[in-house]
């Protein structure tokens, strides 16, 4: 009798974490844009943070809250790394996990690397992966109880750029959508981000990286997303510490700046300290940022039922 009632209680479990977690691959088959490659991809722990490099072969982590708690909104997370690695766990997992207890659908997007050798374009990969996110989570939104009117995107420094450039180049899309699926993200989340790839406040790793080293005016022209904001962009947080010597916080002012002149709804918080990538915790103050995007989303009823 003991061996049944655990055998049930294993089941139980199985069962519960299969339905509050599961990975997809972003694409039923052929991933679009890529070359015949090796599968390389490697993941390592680094000072307690999971990073993965060498992706091909993007899935997104959807993590679901409890059914009571559901509220109805999604975000996608892209996680940081400069276009060489997903940071996946500090600036994606550990954050997808405070979202469901929130009550919101988070979708971690482990999203392809920029790379000539394994992509036709490299620099509209990660674009792509970041519509197709969107495209999956909206046309999902009925079995996974999202509203597709209130599906966001997250990203962290380089994740930051990405989840910009989705937000500001929606209108483009890089991915095969017959269903017409709204590529818009409805709000975005923008941690320490990278925004501009411009010479004076440009992270040139990231830009080097997405763009290559002697990038033409026209591809900084376009990848320089405060330069793209329109009255149709989606709102905004921002969040940034005034001593991040790695990508500048002008990066969020101006972002901000941008969106306010298009009258555009945005909050930016700036810290005196933290540097950059400190994840969901600054250690230099008990501050918790995460608490002022909970009051910003309350405000803006993304955490209403």
């Amino acid at each position: 009798m003991f061996k049944r009632n655990l055998f049930f209680l294993i089941s139980i479990s199985v069962s519960f974490n299969s339905l509050s977690q599961m990975t997809i691959n972003l694409y039923r088959s052929e991933i679009p844009n890529s070359k015949p490659s090796v599968d390389a991809e490697k993941k390592e722990q680094v000072d307690g943070i999971t990073l993965i490099s060498h992706i091909t072969r993007p899935t997104v982590t959807v993590f679901f809250p409890e059914k009571e708690k559901a509220n109805g909104t999604a975000v996608i997370i892209c996680p940081g790394g400069g276009y060489a690695v997903n940071a996946f766990s500090h600036e994606g997992t550990d954050v997808a996990l405070k979202f469901r207890e929130l009550g919101i659908v988070a979708v971690v997007l482990k999203y392809r690397l920029p790379d000539d050798e394994t992509m036709i374009t490299k620099e509209t990969g990660p674009l792509q992966d970041a519509q197709q996110a969107i495209k999956i989570v909206r046309e999902h939104a009925q079995e996974w109880s999202v509203h597709p009117d209130r599906v966001g995107i997250m990203g962290f420094s380089a994740g930051g750029h990405l989840a910009s450039t989705a937000g500001t180049h929606f209108e483009n899309s890089f991915i095969d959508n017959p269903q017409r699926t709204n590529l818009r993200p409805d709000f975005m989340v923008l941690i320490y981000p990278v925004i501009s790839f411009q010479e004076s406040i440009g992270h040139l790793g990231s830009r080097e990286r997405l763009l290559g080293i002697t990038p033409s005016i026209e591809k900084i022209e376009w990848y320089s997303n405060e330069k793209h904001i329109s009255k149709n962009t989606p709102p905004a947080f921002l969040l940034h510490a005034s001593d991040d010597e790695t990508v500048k916080a002008d990066n969020s002012i101006l972002f901000y700046q941008n969106l306010k002149k298009n009258n555009v709804s945005a909050e930016l918080h700036i810290y005196q300290n933290g540097g950059h990538g400190f994840g969901m915790n600054n250690p230099t103050t008990s501050d918790r940022w995460m608490d002022r995007l909970t009051n910003w989303m309350d405000a803006n009823g993304w955490l209403k039922k």
